[in-house]
């Protein structure tokens, strides 16, 4: 009794407190978090449900995030953070589950693969249990299955796999009416992610074909080739979905251009930044004003405006830190930055930019 007396006292005053703060989820989440750490606000707590192995080095983790979590939608990415030796860390992974599993039973599952010298993967692999809470972002991403029903090719390599696993799973369900064709690469036949869910969804929907190539099993590597588009029916109809390591995407998009595919029937997503676009150093650098942090930095263009602020001793919201997510995105007031994946120079007035990915080019305002 004593101790429901207690916090329920406790619940009372963080109540009055809330009303009378501006931003009260920087200091109230601790207190929060040390009564149930459910209810947190700053993020939306996900408390791990189950960890399955898929493969050697690869997991399946089971989430259980709070109600007010917003969902997903077939073949998104979700930022997860989590805090690693007192660091919070952030990182992009894709969601494995349809969003049935959301709808139904309030779970998601995230398959993650453990990355040589990955800091947070391999603390999720070696660390994270059952019980434990991760913090989630809503979803993202526009690597969706189209409306309407059209025949479709995946090409996916290694955890590539995950955001289609999601995909196919929900095709299935709504008996996707178009023909679908999974070329799935791997290294060897241990290494086939979500093995089981693949089987289930091709007993269960005939119009799937399903293709799993081993690259490293014989004498010499098997990688995606002519044979393999080939034997696609309707080929140049389908809308074409790549997922994997890039020479794999690279060479598939070669490929299927070749074939006749347009650049709008093929659609990619990664994890991993593309090759930085070669910028001239008289296009680097100058004076970074944040407007609303009274902080202005002198910057020689060898850092992006994520870099520059947190340097500063700013904390901005920030995600992916590739330019994939846009959660670091800001509104810059004046002066222009270049997209150092990109090349391509922004314009001299107000807009939007991804503070992870453009470099200043002469003075700039952000409102940070």
């Amino acid at each position: 009794m004593l101790a429901r007396l207690t916090q329920t006292k406790a619940l009372h005053w963080l109540g009055r407190q809330l009303l009378n703060r501006d931003d009260p989820a920087a200091w109230l989440d601790p207190l929060a978090g040390a009564i149930n750490p459910m209810w947190v606000q700053e993020y939306t707590p996900a408390r791990v449900e189950r960890i399955m192995a898929e493969t050697a080095d690869t997991k399946t983790f089971v989430l259980k995030p709070a109600s007010r979590w917003t969902g997903f939608e077939a073949g998104q990415h979700v930022n997860i953070c989590t805090e690693i030796d007192g660091i919070r860390r952030t990182r992009t992974f894709s969601l494995s589950s349809s969003p049935e599993l959301w709808h139904k039973q309030g779970l998601i599952t995230l398959t993650i693969k453990r990355l040589p010298g990955g800091l947070v993967t391999n603390w999720l692999h070696d660390s994270l249990s059952e019980g434990d809470i991760l913090g989630l972002a809503d979803a993202f991403g526009e690597f969706l299955v189209p409306p309407p029903a059209k025949p479709v090719l995946f090409i996916a390599g290694g955890s590539g796999i995950t955001p289609v696993l999601s995909q196919l799973e929900t095709m299935a369900a709504s008996h996707y009416p178009a023909p679908v064709t999974l070329l799935y690469f791997v290294r060897t036949g241990n290494d086939i992610i979500g093995r089981e869910k693949l089987e289930v969804i091709a007993a269960r929907y005939p119009g799937l074909t399903l293709n799993i190539i081993a690259t490293h099993e014989g004498k010499e590597p098997r990688f995606l080739c002519d044979a393999d588009l080939e034997a696609i029916d309707g080929l140049k109809e389908r809308e074409a979905y790549l997922c994997g390591p890039k020479g794999l995407m690279d060479l598939a998009t070669e490929l299927l251009q070749q074939r006749g595919l347009a650049e709008s029937q093929m659609h990619s997503t990664f994890f991993a930044p593309p090759a930085p676009a070669a910028l001239d150093n008289d296009q680097r650098g100058g004076e970074v004003s944040f407007t609303r942090s009274s902080v202005n930095v002198g910057s020689e263009g060898d850092a992006n405006l994520l870099e520059i602020a947190e340097a500063a001793g700013l904390k901005p919201r920030y995600g992916c830190r590739m330019g994939i997510c846009h959660q670091c995105s800001c509104r810059k007031t004046s002066g222009t930055v270049v997209n150092r994946l990109t090349g391509k120079v922004s314009g001299p007035g107000e807009e939007s930019v991804q503070l992870c990915v453009s470099v200043p080019r002469g003075p700039v305002q952000i409102d940070v």
